[in-house]
């Protein structure tokens, strides 16, 4: 019989095997749990959205997708309306300008500077609306704040661009004008 048998057939060898398994199943598992708690809290959030009647389009429930994009219309609809809580975040370069004033509920957090202001945010419950310049820098802001637990983002569809609030606030002043 070989060295090499003899070692196979140690049960100290034996046992360093299945405890290199153990670990190897209990990494699994906690990996398992830690998306399965992931699911239910975005299923979770996803049930308070249809209790308090909001609108969801079929695939983001299917899907259970993590954060909703919004149409420039729905954002506004959401944003004036007075018995609908959220905030408004803003995450553009830290000097882009947008047309007209920015709203006074506004925070705005760069994108670049998310990762150390996130806890500015008040709460992971509240609906957040997410606007940048032309949507591409909410989205991954909806994606980084899923990672923190954040469930409940919305990211505006075509950002400061496509706001409607600026292109009433236009027609008023030329109305006046």
């Amino acid at each position: 019989m070989s060295i090499q048998d003899k070692l196979k057939n140690n049960v100290f060898f034996i046992i360093n095997k299945l405890v290199a398994r153990l670990a190897s199943v209990e990494y699994r598992l906690y990996k398992l749990e830690t998306e399965l708690n992931k699911q239910m809290a975005i299923q979770r959030n996803h049930l308070v959205r249809v209790k308090n009647q909001s609108y969801l389009p079929d695939d983001f429930l299917q899907n259970g997708r993590p954060y909703l994009d919004l149409s420039p219309e729905n954002a506004w609809a959401m944003f004036k309306d007075p018995n609908h809580d959220f905030v408004l975040i803003d995450v553009s370069y830290k000097n882009f300008e947008i047309e007209g004033p920015r709203p006074k509920e506004c925070i705005h957090i760069p994108l670049e500077e998310l990762e150390e202001r996130f806890h500015e945010i008040p709460n992971h419950s509240t609906p957040l609306i997410i606007i940048s310049e032309d949507g591409l820098r909410s989205i991954l802001a909806c994606e980084f704040l899923n990672t923190k637990g954040y469930y409940n983002c919305n990211n505006v569809s075509g950002g400061w661009k496509f706001w409607i609030g600026h292109r009433l606030v236009e027609v008023r002043a030329k109305a006046s004008a």
